[in-house]
């Protein structure tokens, strides 16, 4: 089989596509912030234009912003990174292709959890890299563990994301603790996937650079940031030598991250205006659950990111099914389950938040009605 024919559609784009020649449609199927980034940002890229400042940066990035965010891990997690070992990508897409070719070979096998953020086994299969899926659930908090990985053999690396799409769920401390000490132990790569950091509302996240300096970690502008569209996202590599491999990679890759969005990037870390989002969407998280209240049942609760994770096995349908109906009947656009995997995904839709409390009120409002006609 061809590597193209193994990468399976991301459903959630389909649905979108269809969903934009319906009128008047509940848009709750993007994982897409609605909110506009730090006034600040806002400036800054017009400042820019203006300056008329187009050029190429380094392909690792703008060494002033590097700083910047090596000194974010220092003031918000109290762990020490060398602007060094960052690197700025187009987006956390292109980090997790620069990672995997990095650490992989051909035949390399990568420890997934299923359910997952689908684009990472897509990743995998693009480079001839072969996805171990590991089913997880509600048992372990959607978490893998390293009770999981006992009997797995060959793996090179784990992909984890905390919080995770599509559950929201965060890594517990010593969970998180645990698996860096056993890929430390077993020479393993962990890479966890940490894009959604910034929107976690009951409790502090924990990077895995605090458990381990072998870990890899993936962040971006796209979500707390409230920067989607400025494609630019960073990889932390756990020594140079890694760096400079990977700089080879981004130079034939991409060339370098988006100019004018790495300067505007600089004036992104506004501490006060990034509070306000996470609490707004804190709010629309408790909101979205009070409104669908006795509608399928939240299997884990979202302690971050912007989602649900209902499943609606209840209504005799799968979640597929039941996603094209509502969108069809109740016009209100989610995402099916099976997008993230195999593992009774079928039983599932994710519902997200990222939208104004009228909206989301009005979409809960269109699903309760339909489900109870």
């Amino acid at each position: 089989m061809r590597r193209v024919e193994k990468i399976s559609p991301f459903l959630v784009m389909d649905i979108l596509k269809e969903a934009q020649n319906i009128k008047d449609v509940v848009h709750m199927e993007i994982g897409e912030p609605d909110l506009e980034p730090s006034p600040k940002v806002i400036e800054a890229l017009e400042r820019i234009i203006k300056d008329r400042n187009f050029s190429y940066t380094p392909s690792l990035g703008l060494w002033e912003l590097r700083e910047r965010i090596a000194k974010h891990y220092y003031d918000y997690y109290g762990v020490e990174v060398s602007p060094s070992r960052i690197i700025i990508t187009t987006g956390t897409s292109a980090a997790f292709l620069i990672a995997y070719a990095l650490l992989l070979d051909f035949g390399d096998k990568i420890v997934l959890s299923d359910p997952s953020y689908p684009c990472y086994k897509n990743f995998a299969h693009i480079l001839d890299i072969e996805p171990l899926m590991v089913n997880v659930d509600h048992s372990t908090n959607y978490q893998i563990t390293p009770d999981h990985l006992i009997d797995i053999k060959g793996f090179k690396a784990i992909q984890i994301s905390s919080p995770s799409n599509p559950t929201g769920n965060l890594y517990k401390e010593e969970n998180l603790k645990a698996l860096c000490q056993f890929c430390d132990e077993k020479g393993v790569y962990l890479i966890s996937d940490e894009i959604y950091h910034g929107l976690v509302y009951d409790r502090k996240e924990r990077t895995a650079l605090e458990f381990s300096q072998r870990a890899i970690v993936i962040n971006g502008f796209s979500k707390a940031f409230c920067m989607p569209g400025f494609r630019l996202g960073w990889l932390i590599l756990p020594d140079e030598d890694l760096v400079r491999k990977a700089e080879l990679i981004s130079q034939n890759l991409y060339i370098s991250a988006p100019t004018i969005s790495q300067y505007a990037a600089l004036e992104a870390f506004d501490y006060e205006y990034l509070e306000q989002v996470r609490e707004t969407y804190k709010k629309r998280r408790d909101l979205l659950i009070k409104e669908l209240d006795g509608v399928g049942k939240i299997d884990v609760y979202p302690e971050g990111a912007f989602y649900l994770w209902i499943d609606v096995s209840k209504y005799g349908m799968s979640g597929y099914e039941l996603s094209m109906k509502l969108l069809r009947e109740a016009k209100v656009a989610v995402t099916p389950g099976i997008d993230f995997g195999k593992n009774n995904t079928d039983k599932f839709i994710r519902i997200s938040f990222a939208k104004d409390g009228g909206t989301l009120q009005e979409g809960a409002r269109r699903i309760r009605d339909y489900l109870t006609r």
